[in-house]
């Protein structure tokens, strides 16, 4: 090696030092816009002029990866679904939730995705019920009771935004205990907490409200936004929850929305039963009734309790007097794609789909062309297993992610009198 080549190797090893001082004295809002390196995103096209790169060829084989992990982690462990949680939504709002590494804040970062989250916690849990309680001056208070109403949780959240005080742990999970502990064996106790601080300031030894919340059957999960702690950790440990610190916006989202999707059904946290429920008619307009919920005259709102005809606000909910769990069909319904989920289909290449020789060149679903623009090679796509037709990459993950039905499979169940009448 001669001595060009030494002090090229130098200049380049003291340019890469200098780049990791600058990362480590940057903050994580700033390294996420530095890692970013948008100028990559860009490629020339034939004429000489920049584009930016088609990624949704890249961003559904990521897809497809990680649902064929996870549909090929059901089929072998034959995971039971908890579809009837009751789920508890600790926010720390302490004067830790006012740092600005997370921009604006970490209390302005919270608040935007734990709105997402409770809206994507019911459209994926429609049978079950969220309660929030915020940390505060040292205390533990309840925002909202359990409840199935999105709306009433994210109005109530947004009123109560801002941070002052001490965080304590402690305090927090004797409060859900106290709430949760109540509920039937068939449902699943679960605690996300969202934690800012570094440090708790606890009236006594939460070791032993540790050891309460495991007696009592409650999965507790904590998302840190600062670092790591070992009393959420080993909270996490003894419950069977998971506990993960967030390195940026962008993660914290991701860890938020792994915890909508229904949890195993394991036997130490629920136990399988028959559960009676009650399908509530809708109030007349215009009539006038105590709601048994807010205990108040409303008029034309609400449904009627078939057992007792007590009137309540919003479903799912329990009877306040007779017990009886109320729901609606659609809720049942909506339900039953975690029961059965759809299998993943099978990715086809150009060549598979030229060898195919289909009568189609379009998407089974939305009848856009298979076919890249301006040539006759066919870009990616994907075929059901079962009814062996074709779609495109944006309808293979809205079926899977939101529709939970093929339409392929779905347009062979049409019986021909079925399809005759239609067409009358």
């Amino acid at each position: 090696m001669n001595n060009s080549e030494k002090k090229r190797m130098n200049g380049e090893a003291e340019e890469e030092n200098e780049e990791d001082v600058e990362d480590e004295g940057r903050d994580a809002w700033e390294r996420t816009y530095t890692d970013e390196r948008s100028w990559e995103a860009l490629e020339e096209d034939e004429s000489g002029l920049l584009q930016p790169i088609d990624n949704k060829a890249i961003y559904h084989s990521q897809y497809r990866r990680r649902l064929q992990s996870l549909s090929a982690t059901s089929a072998a462990s034959r995971i039971q679904k908890g579809l009837i949680r009751f789920l508890c939504v600790v926010v720390d709002l302490s004067k830790a939730a006012g740092e600005m590494d997370f921009k604006p804040s970490r209390m302005a970062v919270i608040a935007k995705h734990v709105e997402a989250f409770i809206r994507e916690f019911f459209d994926q849990n429609p049978l079950s019920q969220i309660g929030l309680v915020i940390i505060k001056d040292g205390v533990a208070q309840s925002l909202t009771e359990l409840g199935g109403s999105p709306e009433a949780h994210i109005k109530a959240l947004m009123v109560k935004l801002g941070c002052a005080g001490d965080s304590s742990l402690q305090n927090a999970l004797e409060l859900v205990h106290d709430t949760l502990h109540k509920i039937p064996s068939y449902g699943h106790r679960e605690v996300l907490i969202l934690y800012s601080a570094l440090s708790t300031c606890d009236p006594g030894d939460i070791m032993e409200t540790i050891q309460k919340c495991k007696k009592a059957k409650l999965r507790c999960s904590v998302i840190g936004l600062s670092a790591e702690m070992f009393v959420c950790k080993h909270l996490c440990q003894e419950t069977g929850g998971s506990y993960m610190v967030a390195l940026d916006e962008g993660h914290f989202k991701e860890l938020l929305l792994e915890h909508a999707p229904p949890p195993p059904a394991l036997a130490e946290f629920a136990i399988a039963n028959l559960i009676k429920m009650g399908f509530p008619q809708r109030a007349a307009e215009g009539s006038i009734a105590i709601c048994s919920c807010h205990r108040e005259a409303k008029v034309g709102e609400g449904y009627i309790c078939p057992r007792c005809k007590a009137r309540v606000c919003e479903l799912p909910t329990e009877c306040r007097f007779c017990g009886l769990t109320l729901v609606s069909s659609p809720h049942l319904a909506r339900s039953y794609h975690h029961l059965f989920p759809i299998e993943p289909f099978t990715e086809i290449s150009a060549r598979q789909f030229e060898l195919s020789r289909v009568a189609s060149k379009t998407c089974f679903s939305c009848r856009e062309s298979l076919l890249t623009p301006g040539t006759n090679k066919a870009g990616p796509c994907a075929a059901c297993t079962k009814c062996k037709q074709y779609f495109c990459l944006d309808c293979d993950i809205y079926i899977h992610e939101s529709l939970h039905n093929c339409p392929g499979c779905e347009s062979r169940r049409i019986t021909p009198a079925a399809a005759s009448a239609t067409k009358s």
